[in-house]
């Protein structure tokens, strides 16, 4: 039987880019499928953007008070009407032949769960591209996501996921989590005996965060969430989740090194990951302009993530705090 697909998005604001994703998924080659869009307390009306494809998308609206993006994806999924979820962020942009292409891979790859990658978009700024190469690199915490080497543990995340509806159903959709959402859902899909796949072929453009600040935060807040996630799911635990933090020490012993012992080893392995990192991406993004700005978010994205897991491993192992009174903001407050 041939796959029914609800496209969910939770939205805050980001009018723009919302009207980008609609006119992507306008696009489709297959256009047999509904959109849910889940406003989430947005402070900017987005009715407007909406009105513009009510008369050429199946689409649903709703808007809601302010719960975060998982509880907010929860109450989509309810209204949606088709056998398969499929999640992406709003700030996302798809191929035309998206939507062919997952239900080609659901018909060809048994799974409860899905993901794909992301992409930069030939049309994002250099800041945007650097930022999209950090994220995905081998030389970051890209590399230690999953990928399609290792299918069967693979974990989808929210900008590009897809699940059966009534397997969605009955793990309880999202968790109370604002943050580390999806990889918390697949964890908790893997402990019900579900299970997930990599799909190669519904790469999606990523946007992200725009400026090195923006990403910054971002990060660090991954970061504090993956001891939280390491809590509630201890057999998925992995020693290179603490890579980041590893990093990050290192480089501060390497600076004590270098003004109290006179020496420079540690620093000079740190330069020779910048070298390769800067290689690396200029092969990968075919400017060196981008190269270097992605070293600088490289940097960030490893002294963030790896600082935001440090606190969090010290607030939840050493001073013994529950995750939501260590980070209530992490956590929608019932």
């Amino acid at each position: 039987m041939k796959p029914t697909i609800s496209i969910v998005v939770a939205i805050f604001n980001r009018k723009d880019e919302l009207f980008e994703l609609l006119n992507s998924l306008n696009a489709q080659i297959d256009k047999d499928f509904e959109v849910i869009i889940v406003d989430d307390g947005s402070l900017i009306d987005l009715k407007p953007t909406i009105h513009n494809f009510e008369e050429i998308l199946n689409i649903k609206y709703f808007k809601k008070t302010n719960s975060g993006p998982g509880l907010s994806r929860n109450y989509g999924a309810r209204r949606a009407a088709n056998d398969w979820l499929v999640f992406v962020d709003s700030d996302v942009i798809v191929e035309k032949d998206y939507i062919e292409n997952i239900k080609k891979s659901i018909l060809t790859i048994p799974c409860d769960a899905f993901g794909g990658a992301d992409k930069a978009h030939k049309g994002f700024n250099l800041m945007q591209k650097a930022i999209s190469y950090s994220m995905t690199s081998v030389f970051t915490t890209g590399g230690i996501r999953g990928n399609k080497k290792a299918v069967s543990k693979f974990q989808p995340r929210s900008f590009n996921m897809g699940v059966k509806k009534e397997v969605f159903e009955k793990v309880g959709g999202f968790s109370e989590m604002r943050i580390g959402e999806d990889p918390d859902l697949s964890m908790t899909l893997w402990e019900n005996g579900f299970t997930t796949a990599f799909f190669d072929t519904i790469a999606v453009y990523h946007k992200r965060r725009v400026d090195f600040g923006k990403f910054s935060k971002q990060v660090f807040q991954f970061g504090c969430a993956r001891p939280i996630l390491n809590q509630r799911h201890p057999n998925y635990v992995k020693i290179s989740f603490a890579f980041p933090s590893l990093f990050l020490l290192g480089y501060v012993l390497g600076f004590i090194e270098y003004f109290i012992l006179g020496k420079g080893f540690v620093l000079s392995l740190f330069g020779l990951y910048t070298i390769m990192v800067l290689l690396h991406a200029t092969i990968v993004t075919r400017n060196i302009a981008i190269a270097g700005m992605a070293v600088i978010s490289t940097y960030i994205q490893m002294f963030s993530y790896g600082y935001g897991f440090l606190k969090s491993w010290i607030l939840l192992n050493v001073l013994k705090m529950k995750p939501e009174n260590a980070f209530p903001k992490h956590f929608h407050k019932t």
